[in-house]
């Protein structure tokens, strides 16, 4: 299931944002961001998911973009509690405290296809003009409901639902595979006690 090429991979730089730097919990663990280079590190890795080279961030632009993951996320958590209309607003509101302005464009080869970044600044406003838009436009179409939060114990990862039939449930595979032990093993601990 795609929305389309960039908008597809702006909400993918969304999903990391949220996952990289808001804290909470990870894979059955409490998760706190990186800190200093790992944390410049991490979020380029994750900026290249919408532009695929990009040259670093500095810790004051990570910095930046850590409030942005943060509003980020309460648009994730709206759509988790089945509030869409909530989430909306919120989209509302990043878009227009981001003042993204979309504007078709064509690179790398690429045919056109939609941008939509800020007017400029820093990159905490361009990247949350363009997540606030990516996300604006999961949440107009029919499939809204793919945003979603892990479902496994002591996690909190956020992700995009790309599968045909719309069942995801689990951030990682790593996440899915720990249910799937945890439920085993209270199977066999029932059977053996059964016996």
């Amino acid at each position: 299931m795609n929305f389309n090429s960039h908008g597809d991979r702006v909400v993918a730089v969304a999903v990391g944002l949220v996952n990289v730097l808001t804290p909470g919990e990870r894979r059955g663990r409490p998760y706190r961001a990186p800190q200093g280079a790992e944390l410049c590190e991490a979020v380029t890795e994750t900026l290249r998911l919408g532009v695929g080279r990009h040259p670093g961030v500095s810790g004051e632009v990570a910095d930046e973009l850590m409030g942005v993951a943060a509003e980020l996320r309460v648009v994730f958590e709206a759509v988790d509690a089945g509030d869409v209309d909530r989430a909306a607003g919120h989209v509302n509101g990043l878009l227009a405290l981001y003042r993204a302005r979309p504007y078709l464009d064509r690179h790398d080869g690429e045919p056109w296809h939609l941008h939509f970044h800020g007017p400029g600044g820093s990159n905490a406003v361009e990247w949350g003009a363009s997540c606030a838009t990516g996300l604006a436009v999961v949440l107009g179409g029919e499939l809204h409901d793919r945003l979603g939060i892990c479902t496994a114990p002591a996690c909190d990862r956020v992700f995009v639902d790309t599968s045909r039939n719309g069942t995801r449930r689990f951030c990682s595979t790593a996440c899915q595979n720990r249910v799937k032990a945890a439920a085993f093993r209270a199977r066999e601990g029932t059977s053996r006690r059964d016996a």
